[in-house]
């Protein structure tokens, strides 16, 4: 269908849906608009004879409601980047990683070339109950065959899951056993955990990893706190990385835990919703003792609200890199095809007043999500003076701090991006797959090794297995080697070198010229020794690259594996040796 008549249809449309809610309203003398009525009618009538002139004269017969979507769609894409319109059919599953469950047989998977893995059975799931274990493969559902290149994740979300109380029949070939064995597994609701990790840094730090706000989560919180002190956690990392955010509730719910009664949390405005506060109440479970927040640029909405409540109350130390920058509020509303609207409805703010939204151009989608790229590119992942905020922006903490709003939580502590652990050779490994590969694959091979029984015996243990030998036979028999040191800079260099002589540095060179400039250099003394400062610059630089990538790479492969055996917190309690985020809160709460 034309492009234009999609569009026009959708603001008609978005106004038909909205004006029944915003057409009594009134504004502050208490007098209806009439210029936003009258704007508002036009609109309604355009949408109907739109609608019917689509109906009635299009060359061929329409499919109405797709129309529609694809017109609601449209619209939301020009309001801002956070307003959307959801079909019905893709409801569910969008809010099922907020509701805390979805209904299904309960595991997360991992498709492995061709073959569905189970990589975590997720516990109080049907799965658990009926013994299935990670690393188990799908090789049939319902009889149908599951292996193949036509597997896809589709393919596994439309067969596993299902109607509570409908069966599912597996067939799983399990690692160590000879002939396929069978599961009848009864759907049921499922719970998704809102808590990644949660254990013991040390004898007197606890560490928990919130990957995002559902209604679960501060009942997790509340769980993870009461264990770790029973351990005898004194003080605590909270992780908020990569967390994306959540229910506004929650996140307020999940701030009341750290503060004391009658503290602003958090409060939201917008043109036809008048100011609301959220105030901590004293509910609280972790009040007092000492507290680190980390975020990073994937942070987003609840997360920034929870770090910019705790650091404006000077309760916690940020720390980390600037936050997404979320600050606009969505208000789901449902259509009477059982379709949601997802709309902007208010700004949320931080107790000293920081709008932390960042700016955006509406309709501008591609560059409001390519923010982050252009951050890294102009050094502000690697160098906290990269960022600069101008004076309009400044607010201050309760105790009389200096931060900033106008897009993100800026960190009190910055942590830049370790980018010098990304050599050549792991890039190549990585975009491959060939760390998740052979991770999949030794602890396949190994799952029912006694010294890895549990992961105490695992990490007695994992040096006899000489991991990272083995993986470099791994990586070589598929094509990829360690790059040298010296690499193919030497070329590169002495051309630019050539082309600041031509004064041209675009212009082509020509060959016969470039072959005598080479004749000609080798014979400058000076040109021989600033190639050899070069190279023994570069060298340097190699060998330091190769060797934090080398012990990057081995940690990873590690954590995978851990993993792989013991599900998802076990990656992360073997990543804190890499972890820089965590290593400074620790240092910060020694100081």
């Amino acid at each position: 269908m034309n492009k234009t008549i999609v569009r026009v249809f959708a603001v008609a449309l978005f106004m038909a849906l909205v004006v029944p809610m915003q057409a009594q309203k009134k504004n502050k003398n208490n007098v209806k608009d009439a210029a936003f009525e009258v704007d508002t009618s036009s609109a309604s009538r355009l949408i109907n004879e739109t609608y019917t002139f689509i109906r009635n004269y299009y060359v061929e017969t329409p499919d109405m409601n797709r129309t529609a979507e694809q017109a609601a769609s449209a619209m939301l894409s020009h309001m801002d980047p956070h307003s959307a319109f959801i079909a019905s059919r893709n409801v569910e599953r969008n809010n099922e990683g907020l509701t805390g469950n979805f209904e299904g047989v309960g595991i997360r998977f991992s498709i492995d070339h061709d073959t569905i893995v189970v990589a975590d059975v997720i516990v109080g799931g049907p799965a658990e109950k009926v013994g299935l274990l990670i690393g188990d493969k799908l090789v049939a559902i319902d009889g149908e065959n599951a292996t193949g290149d036509t597997i896809n994740n589709n393919f596994v979300f439309k067969r596993l899951r299902g109607k509570k109380g409908t069966r599912v029949e597996l067939r799983v070939r399990r690692p160590g056993v000879k002939e396929t064995m069978d599961f009848t597994v009864v759907r049921d609701k499922v719970p998704i955990y809102s808590i990644e990790g949660s254990f013991m840094i040390d004898e007197e730090t606890g560490y928990i990893r919130l990957a995002r706000f559902s209604r679960t989560s501060v009942d997790e919180f509340q769980k993870a706190v009461t264990q770790l002190k029973k351990k005898g956690m004194k003080r605590l990392v909270f992780d908020l990385r990569g967390n994306g955010g959540g229910y506004l509730d929650v996140a307020f719910a999940m701030a009341d835990q750290f503060l004391p009664q009658g503290r602003l949390i958090v409060y939201q405005e917008g043109r036809s919703q008048p100011r609301q506060n959220f105030v901590s109440t004293r509910r609280g479970c972790y009040i007092n003792d000492p507290l680190t927040v980390l975020i990073d640029e994937t942070s987003a909405s609840a997360s920034e609200i929870v770090a910019g409540a705790l650091q404006d109350w000077d309760r916690a130390t940020v720390i980390g890199r600037r936050s997404f920058g979320k600050g606009l509020v969505q208000r789901q509303f449902r259509a009477s095809d059982g379709s949601e609207i997802r709309l902007t409805t208010a700004r949320y703010y931080t107790p000293s007043g920081r709008c932390i939204q960042k700016p955006y151009d509406k309709g501008n989608n591609a560059a409001y999500q390519d923010d982050l790229n252009q951050r890294y590119l102009h050094g502000e992942m690697t160098h906290a003076d990269s960022i600069h905020f101008p004076d309009s922006l400044k607010y201050k903490t309760h105790a009389g701090r200096v931060v900033y709003g106008g897009g993100g939580i800026m960190p009190d502590v910055f942590v830049p991006i370790d980018t010098i652990r990304l050599s050549d050779y792991f890039l190549s490994l990585r975009s491959k797959g060939l760390i998740n590969d052979f991770a999949n694959t030794f602890a396949e091979e190994h799952r029912r090794d006694a010294q890895l029984s549990d992961f105490d015996q695992f990490l007695l243990h994992y040096n006899q297995y000489a991991v990272d030998s083995l993986f470099n036979l791994f990586a070589e028999n598929k094509g990829v080697q360690p790059t040298s040191v010296r690499g193919d800079w030497v070329a590169g260099w002495v051309a630019d070198q050539f082309k600041k002589q031509l004064k041209d540095t675009t212009a082509a060179i020509d060959a016969s010229s470039y072959v005598s400039y080479i004749e000609q250099w080798q014979q400058d003394t000076t040109f021989m020794n600033a190639l050899m400062a070069k190279a023994a610059s570069e060298d340097r630089r190699s060998v330091i690259i190769n060797r934090r990538s080398t012990e990057y790479l081995h940690t990873m492969l590690k954590a995978l594996i851990a993993s792989r055996l013991y599900g998802t917190e076990y990656y992360y309690r073997v990543m804190i040796d890499e972890d820089e985020g965590i290593k400074v809160a620790l240092k910060h709460f020694d100081l």
